[in-house]
């Protein structure tokens, strides 16, 4: 938010809390008013172990330590140069609101209460709230409504870890192929200074390399095109992301792309092919459906639960089988699977366990929250490898979109980091079908 001489008076909807709860203290010197509204929706939340529930804990605790016995009505400071917070009680049903809207809600009586305080307070109010319908609602009110951005992408450019670098000279193209396949920067001042773990495509009319810059290292390494586990990469990006998964001094690595790039594929090839490296490999994703439509309780234990979820990664891991074949290989994966050391698991326990020695790979991470996501790479102990892949442009949470998801997120704050790499795939390799309809549809 914008500083000014006049603070602003921001009322926070209760998905903006589940959503966020350090949200508190990431106005600036602005205030905030709570509905009570927002309170009563909250103690819904108290009891359980979801993100959700951990979340409305604890803003209800830090909202508790701010307040001490009485909460008066100027509201309590939230700390230095913050402003104050102050919970506020249901004003009478505007008439406009009766006459407007057809039903008494949680969301109506949440902008009731913020179109109270613009008649009375001698400064902007503004509703922050994730709804979108909501914020269309408040806006026919003539009351500004805005989305909780803390955590959205500044930009709409993601870094896709890759460039192209052209017009290089033939001899600098050739020592690529020559020696240890290194060139130092200094001797290419056209590319510009890397990124750490950032690729590129080098060309010199026909002729053409591929490398990346590892780590703080001040050299260009040429990547070749390597299999693993019978799975070869069939384009650049591909071949940038098998570099980055077979390394293991990258603990961290997103890889993002349009249906049947190949990102899970590649990666639960990578962690087959440098097993030996770890203790176990670990399969998640959201269980989140498709247009977030759920088809209801499922009978059986939690492995017969998750089955339709973890579909897509047993497909993946069919495709892996079918290369390989019957032999030592193929063998070797039914081995992982029957010993536990390929395991494919619901995220919803992920929350308290330590992964020391683990290959972990998250699918579909665009439908996981900025927090969600936190929580899981902070799971990782030692020697723990942990690979997100996922397409921003196909979001199924209901608050989340391509700035505000998980993985989005993650990319902006993480690169430049020595031990993270990113790679945005941009070909569909699955079937010319698949490519056009993602094109085109």
């Amino acid at each position: 938010m914008v500083t000014s001489s006049v603070s602003k008076l921001f009322v926070l909807d209760t998905n903006v809390i589940l959503h966020d709860s350090s949200c508190l203290r990431l106005f600036e010197d602005n205030d905030l008013a709570l509905p009570i509204t927002v309170l009563e929706e909250l103690d819904q939340f108290k009891k359980g172990h979801g993100d959700l529930h951990y979340h409305a804990r604890e803003f209800l605790r830090a909202l508790d330590g701010l307040t001490g016995d009485i909460l008066c009505e100027r509201g309590a400071p939230i700390g230095e140069d913050l402003g104050n917070v102050r919970v506020v009680l249901n004003p009478p049903m505007d008439s406009r609101l009766k006459e407007g809207l057809l039903a008494d809600s949680p969301d109506h009586r949440i902008l009731n209460t913020a179109l109270a305080l613009q008649k009375v307070e001698e400064r902007t109010v503004i509703l922050i709230t994730k709804d979108t319908n909501l914020r269309l609602k408040a806006k026919a009110f003539g009351l500004p409504a805005q989305d909780y951005i803390n955590d959205k992408a500044q930009s709409d450019e993601v870094y896709t870890g890759k460039r192209m670098v052209t017009d290089l000279s033939t001899e600098l193209i050739d020592r690529f192929y020559q020696d240890a396949g290194e060139v130092e920067l200094e001797h290419i001042p056209e590319m510009g200074p890397p990124v750490p773990n950032e690729n590129f495509i080098l060309k010199n009319g026909s002729k053409s390399a591929l490398a990346t810059c590892r780590g703080l290292n001040p050299f260009l390494t040429r990547i070749s095109k390597s299999s693993a586990y019978g799975i070869a990469p069939r384009n650049s990006e591909q071949s940038f992301a098998m570099s980055a998964l077979l390394d293991d001094d990258i603990k961290l690595i997103t890889l993002t792309g349009k249906a049947g790039s190949g990102k899970t594929l590649l990666a639960l090839a990578a962690g087959l092919e440098c097993r030996k490296h770890y203790r176990q490999i670990l399969l998640s994703r959201p269980t989140v459906p498709l247009s977030n439509r759920d088809i209801g309780f499922l009978p059986g234990d939690i492995s017969a639960k998750m089955d339709p979820y973890m579909q897509p990664l047993f497909d993946n891991l069919n495709v892996i089988k079918q290369e390989v074949g019957q032999g030592d290989k193929g063998a070797k994966i039914q081995e992982l699977l029957e010993n536990k050391k390929l395991e494919i698991t619901p995220l919803a326990y992920i929350r308290g366990r330590s992964l020391q020695r683990v290959f972990f790979i998250v699918d579909e991470a665009q439908n996981l929250t900025p927090h969600e996501i936190k929580t899981i790479i902070t799971r990782s102990g030692e020697g723990t490898k942990i690979v997100f892949t996922g397409d921003i442009r196909q979001i199924d949470h209901p608050y989340l979109d391509s700035r505000s998801n998980g993985l989005t997120y993650l990319i902006n704050r993480m690169v430049g980091q020595p031990i993270y790499a990113h790679i945005a795939l941009e070909r569909s390799e699955r079937s010319a079908l698949a490519e056009l309809a993602s094109d085109l549809l």
